[in-house]
């Protein structure tokens, strides 16, 4: 635990919402407590889901606070413990972290703290900057020009992405970038293979130096040189050997930790299929007791009255009716049984004419139908969420080898509320599949991990999920889809 500021962050549960939370607790000495909750409030307003969310934060009591999302997944520094990454991938990390940091930008708020550590590919498949605002008042870091303060860190951390060396002392577990006229060598000068413009724009960011284009001295100067490369996702890193702490054990937070607790590596088999999950959902936030302590009562009297009606009902009914549910539900398990994983032949962007140019980065379409859910495709940017008005959506096109009845689907989505429609059909064109008219299912305001299932079987060869309005993505507006997992009858 660090003894300098008194500044605790903590793994810990709520227990209302049954999920993971982070919690920074403050001693009563801190002196910049007030500093770091107004930080996070702020922080909380900021509309991108790549900033950390923050829960609660409160500094009135006797015992400050502030509850944050707990973000589960690989830190740039695990992605790097084997070795640099391809520049592509490295590019696409460093692009989302820049587009996150301008929205930050615009909203006041900064990082002043950028490490490799900061950026994390989570879990669920998105990318997370942490520390936004909160870091900075945490360690009482400021700067006299803030902007390209963080336009530096951003240029590090690309830097760090292509060659695994921290350009400067070493940190973060990196070591020291090599020195040439005793300054940090160029990232071509350590590793061969990466693109010049790359390696001009992690100097022309990190050093501010002189190259191409001049320095880059904002996150929106580095988020628009990278509007062009693909979001590619990264490989995933070995997983940790260590084993992870228990319930109340605080979590490695730069300098401000109890205990030293590794990030959880992705999923390491196949995602289970609709059969295998149960949902769960709740209301509420982190120590809401009242709120529970009614909840239970409330089902006590439910429970409670639902009893007594139904020995009214069997009295009244002389106990004469056969019992037909038990047969019923095992007609109903003998259907859903019968429904098969339906594996796509292949897969690809659907950007159709006559609005479209059928381009919607078919060539990682793949990645959706892998079996992984830490890879994913993800549409173009866009500039609204209804595609400029230029045309009614995008897609991406599964193509299941022969006709096929089509039953159920579950998508993992990336962040953000979308709309979307499944079109299933025997032929590309988009009058056939359905679009706008008459398609298999419609959902709204969807994220994340999500299930359909077809109010009627529909049998065709191919499988459209269409989406018909976008999620903001930092700047754009861009629509993801992780995994897709079919169910049916072949």
């Amino acid at each position: 635990m660090s003894q300098t500021d008194g500044a605790v962050l903590w793994k810990a549960t709520d227990e209302t919402l049954a999920r993971l939370v982070a919690v920074w607790t403050f001693a009563e000495d801190f002196p910049r407590t007030s500093e770091v909750v107004r930080a996070a409030r702020a922080t909380s307003r900021i509309a991108d889901s790549r900033v950390t969310q923050v829960f609660d934060a409160d500094d009135r009591g006797s015992a400050p606070y502030v509850v944050e999302e707990w973000v589960a997944g690989q830190s740039l520094t695990d992605l790097l413990a084997q070795g640099p990454l391809a520049p592509e991938r490295a590019a696409g990390l460093v692009a989302e972290a820049a587009e996150t940091l301008a929205t930050a930008h615009a909203a006041g708020l900064h990082h002043l703290n950028l490490t490799p550590g900061k950026l994390i590919w989570t879990v669920g498949g998105a990318v997370k900057v942490t520390g936004i605002g909160v870091d900075a008042a945490l360690r009482g870091i400021g700067s006299q020009n803030p902007v390209t303060a963080d336009a530096q860190g951003l240029g590090r951390l690309l830097y760090a992405a292509l060659t695994a060396h921290w350009p400067g002392h070493a940190h973060n577990g990196l070591p020291a970038a090599p020195l040439a006229g005793g300054v940090p060598s160029q990232p071509g000068q350590i590793r061969r293979g990466i693109p010049k413009d790359l390696n001009d724009l992690a100097c022309r960011a990190a050093f501010q130096a002189p190259l191409g284009g001049g320095p880059l001295t904002s996150a929106r100067a580095i988020a628009d040189a990278l509007a062009g490369v693909p979001r590619m996702v990264p490989l995933p890193a070995a997983p940790h050997s260590a084993p992870e702490p228990a319930r109340g054990t605080s979590r490695l937070s730069g300098e401000f930790a109890a205990a030293a607790a590794p990030i959880a590596p992705p999923r390491q088999r196949p995602a289970p299929s609709r059969r295998e999950r149960r949902s769960s959902s709740g209301g509420g936030t982190t120590g809401a007791i009242t709120r529970a302590l009614v909840g239970g009562l409330a089902l006590a009297v439910f429970v409670g009255v639902v009893v007594v009606a139904w020995n009214i009902g069997s009295t009244m009914s002389g106990g004469d009716e056969p019992d037909t549910g038990g047969a019923q539900n095992s007609t109903n398990n003998e259907q859903q049984a019968e429904l098969t994983a339906i594996q796509p032949a292949s897969a690809d962007g659907y950007d159709p004419p006559p609005n479209g140019d059928g381009n919607e980065h078919g060539d990682n379409a793949a990645l959706a139908i892998d079996g992984d859910p830490s890879t994913g495709w993800s549409t173009e940017g866009y500039e609204s969420a209804d595609f400029g008005r230029l045309k009614p959506g995008v897609g991406l096109l599964l193509d299941l080898g022969q006709t096929t009845e089509v039953h159920e689907l579950t998508l993992n989505l990336g962040p953000g509320p979308a709309n979307l429609e499944v079109l299933v059909g025997d032929s590309t064109d988009p009058a056939e599949l359905g679009q706008g008219s008459s398609p298999a299912a419609t959902q709204e305001n969807v994220s994340g991990e999500v299930d359909i299932e077809l109010s009627d079987p529909a049998e065709g060869r191919y499988v459209v999920v269409w989406f018909t309005s976008l999620p903001q993505d930092g700047a754009d507006y861009r629509g993801t889809i992780n995994e897709v997992e079919l169910r049916g009858k072949t």
